[in-house]
């Protein structure tokens, strides 16, 4: 009885496979980082193109404002102009019958006109 031993076959055994092989489910992450950066430069875009147009409407709301200014200054001068002239014609119409009071005579002795810093409501609130 004659014993051989057994050998590997010519070329050798096949490799072992000792990885998992399941398919890839996902991007690989390269993938995921162009796709992020495009994204990411879309809405610097966007961002940049809506900084410009809220830097021309405040230009355009500046320069309406300092168009309007005199306009909407000379209405504040004409309305502090009668507002001066119809207190003046309450308070003769109020002191008509005290004859130390002079018309028109100022409360500060400085020579210069002194407009109110407020305005009065008159006949807005009722107390009842």
């Amino acid at each position: 009885m004659v014993f051989t031993q057994e050998l590997p076959p010519k070329g050798g055994y096949d490799a072992i496979q000792w990885k998992r092989n399941l398919p890839s489910s996902r991007f690989r992450p390269s993938i995921y980082l162009g796709i992020m950066g495009a994204v990411s430069m879309f809405g610097f875009y966007k961002l940049s193109v809506a900084m410009k147009a809220r830097r021309e409407e405040k230009r355009e709301k500046m320069w309406a404002r300092i168009h309007l200014a005199p306009m909407l200054q000379a209405e504040t001068d004409r309305d502090t102009v009668r507002r001066y002239y119809a207190t003046q014609a309450r308070e003769k119409e109020i002191m008509k019958d005290h004859p130390e009071w002079a018309d028109g005579k100022p409360v500060y002795h400085d020579g210069r006109l002194h407009l109110p810093t407020y305005v009065l409501l008159e006949n807005t609130v009722n107390i009842d």
